[in-house]
């Protein structure tokens, strides 16, 4: 396997409730005095599909209610379709909810992804920008929407090396820091800027944890 090759996510289930009780809603975030619909995702790879339930706030009047990932990822999974993450989108339009899972399947489909940083593919890295940020991740980040965002993460020690190296590429700002461990045993970062400095960032930190992988141990 290549080093950088994509590792594509698999969409392990994708389902609505047109109609959903107003207990189910508010058990998961939703409002029922504006949401009536559901959708919902599980999908083998956590952080592509929290980019693409951000991204499919730009193409429908959704709001993302529910996103967690499962402890210890996808190889623990509760079930076959439990992957490594459930998002719930909500909306008082079903047919807003259809066009968000478009949206989202599209993103998981031909956009995000993790890559494989070492020979192998045992080390994964996921070193996307986000060139303009919805109304969802931008909430989690203190960032407004429309802003670039490189999105950046990796195994423990590779994420915390990798993290500097990107820092000190770019004219990037730190948003928000997920030290280890994540729910998923990772690291993660949001580093904000332009599109321009979010690139350079994004691809210092993918070059770092290659260079991790290969010499794991100083000299």
């Amino acid at each position: 396997m290549p080093i950088l090759e994509p590792l594509l996510p698999k969409i392990l289930s994708v389902k609505r409730i047109p109609g959903a009780d107003p207990a189910l809603l508010r058990a998961y975030g939703a409002d029922p005095d504006r949401h009536t619909s559901l959708g919902l995702v599980t999908v083998d790879q956590d952080d592509p599909t929290y980019v693409a339930l951000d991204e499919c706030t730009k193409h429908a009047r959704v709001d993302v209610v529910y996103a967690r990932s499962f402890y210890a990822g996808s190889r623990h999974g509760s079930g076959p379709l439990s992957g490594e993450i459930l998002g719930v989108i909500a909306s008082d339009d079903p047919d807003e909810i259809e066009s968000g899972l478009a949206a989202i399947v599209n993103t998981l489909e031909h956009d995000a992804c993790f890559y494989a940083a070492n020979d192998d593919g045992s080390i994964a890295v996921f070193p996307h920008v986000i060139a303009s940020l919805g109304t969802y991740l931008s909430a989690i980040a203190g960032a407004s929407p429309g802003e670039s965002m490189a999105y950046l993460v990796a195994p423990p020690i590779e994420a915390t090396v990798a993290l500097d190296f990107a820092l000190k590429a770019a004219d990037v700002r730190l948003l928000k820091a997920f030290p280890p461990p994540t729910e998923t045993n990772f690291a993660a970062a949001y580093l904000g800027g332009s599109l321009e400095a979010c690139e350079a960032a994004a691809m210092a930190f993918a070059e770092a944890v290659v260079a991790v992988g290969r010499e794991p141990r100083d000299r």
